[in-house]
């Protein structure tokens, strides 16, 4: 099974959950001219893996691997970036088809953004169950 893993550490552990600091960086951020680039960037993220299992077994400052597999991680691309991509292009040449003024498309296409967020906001329990990650070892 192709998977996306993180090594990360345990920043904490809260009523069975486990919440894993990783350090995400870009292709380019491990290499050896990196600190002369400004391409190159790196992020700390917490990931929170809701497992009883695993949050009586770890420790604060354990080093883990998280991993998502990876089909969900396309399928939250997809949620994410290109899904509402495609509902704000449907929506502006929808309007723009109606003959509606092109101020009045591009703000029916952002609103129809917010409103998609929104949804996923909403949706957002049922998201985090579907989009979970695991630890590893």
């Amino acid at each position: 099974m192709n998977k996306i893993s993180h090594k990360g550490i345990v920043e904490r552990i809260d009523d069975g959950c486990v919440v894993v600091r990783i350090k995400q960086t870009s292709a380019c951020a491990a290499c050896k001219v990196a600190g002369h680039c400004s391409a190159a960037e790196s992020k700390e993220k917490l990931i929170t893996v809701k497992s009883k299992q695993q949050a009586a077994k770890r420790k604060v400052g354990e080093e883990v691997t998280v991993a998502m597999s990876a089909e969900n991680g396309r399928r939250a691309v997809i949620v994410a970036f290109i899904l509402p991509f495609i509902i704000m292009v449907a929506v502006l040449v929808a309007c723009i088809s109606m003959k509606c003024s092109e101020p009045m498309a591009a703000l029916a296409s952002i609103a129809s953004i917010a409103v998609y967020y929104l949804l996923v906001f909403f949706f957002n329990k049922k998201l985090e169950r579907k989009f979970a990650f695991i630890i590893e070892n």
